[in-house]
C-alpha cells in the first residue's frame, strides 16, 4: 500500500469539519500541481487525468457548503468554486500552465484561511466550528476579487 494514500487514510479518520475541508484543499492543490508538471512534460493524459481528479475534489468541496448556515460566505464559496472550475476547463481547452498556475494560487490563499479557521478551532477547543463554513469575518479574505 502506498505510504502517502496511508497517512490520508489515518488523517481523514475522526478529522474535524475543517479538517477535512482543508485536507480536500491539499489534495486538490496537489492535483493541480500534478497537472501543471504534466503540462511541462507534455503528458496529455496524465494532465487530464489530475484535472478530471481536481475536479472531482471541488465537486466534493462544493457539497460540503451549507447554504442554510453558511449564508454569504457559502454563496462566495459556491461561486468561488465554480470560477476554478471554469478556469480549469479554459485551461484544459486553451492548454495554459499559466491559467492553470492562476487557479493554484487562488486556491492556496483559500486554503491558508482554512488553516487560519483550523488553528482558531485548535486553539479554542471548546469552540471549534460545527459547520464546514468559516467565520463571518473570513469572508472579505476568502472572496476577495471571485465574486461573480
Amino acid at each position: 500500500m502506498n505510504a502517502q494514500l496511508s497517512y490520508r487514510e489515518m488523517a481523514v479518520r475522526g478529522a474535524s469539519p475543517v479538517r477535512l475541508v482543508v485536507l480536500l484543499y491539499e489534495q486538490l492543490i496537489e492535483d493541480l500541481r500534478r497537472a501543471l508538471a504534466a503540462f511541462g512534460q507534455g503528458d496529455i493524459e496524465a494532465r487530464t487525468r489530475a484535472i478530471n481528479h481536481a475536479l472531482l475534489v471541488l465537486g466534493y468541496l462544493e457539497s460540503s457548503l451549507d447554504k442554510a448556515q453558511g449564508g454569504q460566505v457559502a454563496l462566495n464559496l459556491e461561486r468561488f468554486y465554480s470560477q476554478v472550475r471554469r478556469g480549469l476547463v479554459e485551461a484544459q481547452i486553451r492548454q495554459s500552465a499559466n491559467l492553470l498556475e492562476q487557479q493554484i494560487s487562488h486556491l492556496m490563499l483559500l486554503h491558508e484561511a482554512w488553516c487560519e479557521v483550523e488553528r482558531s478551532a485548535a486553539a479554542q477547543p471548546g469552540a471549534a466550528p460545527s459547520s464546514t463554513q468559516p467565520p463571518a469575518d473570513d469572508r472579505p479574505r476568502t472572496a476577495r476579487g471571485w465574486n461573480a
